[in-house]
């Protein structure tokens, strides 16, 4: 719930910068603009059987990159502007929309509903992508079909809607 909390804080910063800028919510940790990424997010968790201890969140944004290899698939704000961005700007708004998001975690009752609510609305790869999850030693293909109430993808397989908890997800043609 955390990585999509983040992602979508990240999603609102870049949105306050520069509303005409569309970041698109890939599930679990990344975000996109026009199909190629421009921001992953990290989360670590420690914790006990019932405890969590801490998290750490780790979020890179590309800001200011004037080009990547093509084979990277990766993107900047500046190369989708045009222009450059201030790095404290970017910063700001990011703080600000973590910090409203991890607000709404400790202090709504409906925090998570709202979150996954949220992640879907904003997100064009929630419903009806074609997709492929990559785990370490095993993958499964279908088309995605939302996320559960704990956030966990939902993939619509020829052996019925598998829940998804991790794994790299790429887009099927």
């Amino acid at each position: 719930m955390i990585s999509l909390a983040a992602g979508l804080a990240v999603q609102a910063a870049i949105q306050q910068v520069d509303p005409n800028v569309a970041p698109d919510l890939k599930w679990p940790n990344d975000l996109l603009i026009e199909g190629k990424k421009v921001c992953g997010i990290l989360t670590e968790m420690n914790s006990e059987a019932t405890q969590v201890r801490y998290i750490v969140v780790g979020i890179g944004i590309n800001v200011n990159q004037a080009s990547f290899p093509p084979e990277l698939g990766a993107t900047s704000l500046r190369m989708v502007t045009g222009s450059e961005w201030s790095r404290v700007e970017v910063a700001a708004a990011l703080l600000k929309s973590l910090d409203r998001e991890y607000r709404t975690l400790l202090e709504s009752p409906d925090a998570m509903q709202s979150i996954t609510r949220r992640f879907v609305e904003r997100s064009s790869w929630a419903y009806g992508k074609k997709v492929r999850i990559e785990e370490t030693f095993s993958a499964m293909e279908g088309t995605t079909a939302g996320l559960d109430a704990r956030g966990f993808l939902q993939l619509k397989t020829a052996h019925g809607v598998q829940t998804v908890l991790s794994g790299t997800v790429r887009e099927r043609k």
